[in-house]
């Protein structure tokens, strides 16, 4: 079997991107986010994408630099927020969009890494995420039928990786990581710590290294934190 370890993300993603292409991206707001992978694929250039992601980065950060580039055709995603580039371009009916509530999202993609092609939930009855699927009632409830996910290519972070491609999260930053992992026809790892096999506890391995395609260590992790706004707490009733 051919070595997994490539040397950065330029190399990782050669031969696996085209245009067109399907891909799933990890990261849930600022955590996480395969931030060396996004920037070759800015870089090299490849449009037309539908992109899987919770959402498209912030300002100059993240998923937002193919989508400032034009590379993305469609995002299925959950959260658009205070993306002002996503919204306009949404406005202006040059980008596609397929949101999805969060849940529903996540388990589209878990279902499509586990060859589950359907699955039923409550979430969406009733509203316009139902408009043109089937439903069924279960034990007197309506449930929205939800098809799998399932992508060309898929780019995760970790925090650690053996040279098999196992992988370890950490903490907030692991988010839709691990599901995404299994659910590519490739995946590629980009990790903080590339470790020699045997170093990992196997018990302590989110995602196995039979999911993982490639795998190199990322360098100059910006970990950017969300915008934090506060409020002045009221005085006191007992002051």
């Amino acid at each position: 079997m051919a070595a997994k370890v490539y040397s950065d993300a330029t190399s990782a993603i050669s031969g696996l991107v085209f245009d067109g292409m399907s891909l799933m991206s990890g990261g849930f707001g600022l955590s996480g986010n395969p931030e060396n992978l996004i920037a070759a694929l800015t870089k090299n250039g490849v449009k037309n994408i539908t992109v899987i992601s919770n959402n498209c980065g912030a300002d100059n950060f993240g998923l937002w630099t193919l989508l400032n580039g034009g590379q993305i055709r469609k995002m299925i995603s959950s959260y658009i927020g205070e993306n002002k580039l996503f919204e306009q371009l949404y406005i202006s009916g040059q980008i596609e969009v397929e949101l999805n509530p969060q849940g529903t999202l996540a388990e589209r993609i878990r279902a499509g890494g586990a060859g589950i092609p359907a699955f039923y939930t409550r979430t969406g009855v009733g509203t316009v995420v139902a408009e043109g699927k089937p439903t069924e009632v279960f034990d007197g409830q309506t449930y929205l039928r939800e098809t799998w996910l399932r992508a060309d290519l898929s780019i995760v972070k970790a925090w650690k990786g053996d040279h098999e491609g196992n992988l370890v999260y950490r903490k907030t930053a692991r988010n839709f990581n691990p599901c995404m992992a299994t659910a590519g026809k490739a995946t590629i790892a980009e990790v903080e710590e590339l470790v020699p096999n045997g170093s990992l506890d196997p018990d302590s391995i989110h995602t196995p290294g039979i999911f993982v395609t490639r795998i190199f260590k990322g360098s100059q992790y910006a970990k950017k934190i969300e915008h934090r706004t506060v409020r002045q707490r009221p005085a006191s009733v007992n002051a």
